[in-house]
């Protein structure tokens, strides 16, 4: 059994979605990054670095429990443990290559301008174009890449392109005031069609819509998702 650690953003998104094409058994586990489940010492001990996803799979190498954090580890993990999504041995090292673009690059450019678009103070002009600009080269070089191509890596539908739908899902927020988000990036968003076309993608839209998690960003929400930005207690 996996037990699969929480929250309705993009990096949970992307396990989710390879959960649910698998058919690995799971149970979801919320944490509530908004009211600072994130800081628990018991959840610290799944993952250091207080952040979602993690899993803890009960029946891990040599039927030991095992711990994954971060979630390109978890996509690898869970791939490698189901025999499925790591496409042909011969690409493996485009795959790697493509997953680590995704974690390093298209990840964290996007996530700071949803930050610095959505939630950070009003008067920070020079983070919101710099974080908003990288986003969109990130964008454009996947786009590039995916000319003439079903697939980021090889000929099947691999990790790769889980990780990316989790993050190009919330276009919308990356790309403010863009409508539709993808129509700069037409090899981006032909792809994306068929990937979030998958029976899959519904489910894993669908993973914690029964779970009431914290929405209001007030002072308790902004201290638990923002920690750096306030002198410790």
């Amino acid at each position: 059994m996996i037990r699969f650690y929480f929250h309705p953003t993009p990096n949970p998104a992307k396990v989710a979605l390879l959960l649910e094409e698998t058919g690995l058994a799971y149970e979801v586990v919320p944490v509530d990054t908004s009211k600072g489940e994130q800081h628990d010492p018991a959840f610290r001990a799944i993952n250091p670095n207080g952040k979602v996803p993690a899993i803890v799979d009960t029946d891990g190498p040599g039927g030991r429990e095992a711990r994954v954090f971060d979630s390109t580890a978890i996509l690898l993990y869970l791939a490698e443990k189901a025999g499925r999504f790591t496409g042909d041995p011969q690409d493996r090292p485009e795959l790697l290559s493509w997953l680590m673009f995704i974690a390093s690059g298209l990840g964290p450019y996007s996530g700071q301008a949803v930050h610095f678009q959505h939630a950070a103070p009003a008067g920070l002009d020079y983070a919101v174009n710099r974080y908003r600009r990288e986003a969109e080269r990130h964008y454009q070089v996947l786009d590039d890449h995916m000319a003439g191509r079903d697939y980021i890596v090889g000929d099947d539908y691999t990790i790769a392109d889980i990780s990316a739908w989790g993050w190009l899902e919330r276009a919308s927020r990356v790309l403010k005031g863009a409508e539709p988000p993808l129509a700069g990036f037409p090899n981006l968003d032909r792809w994306f069609k068929v990937i979030d076309a998958r029976p899959a993608a519904a489910r894993a839209r669908a993973v914690g819509r029964d779970i009431a998690f914290k929405t209001t960003r007030d002072e308790e929400a902004l201290r638990a998702l923002f920690p750096s930005n306030y002198p410790p207690a």
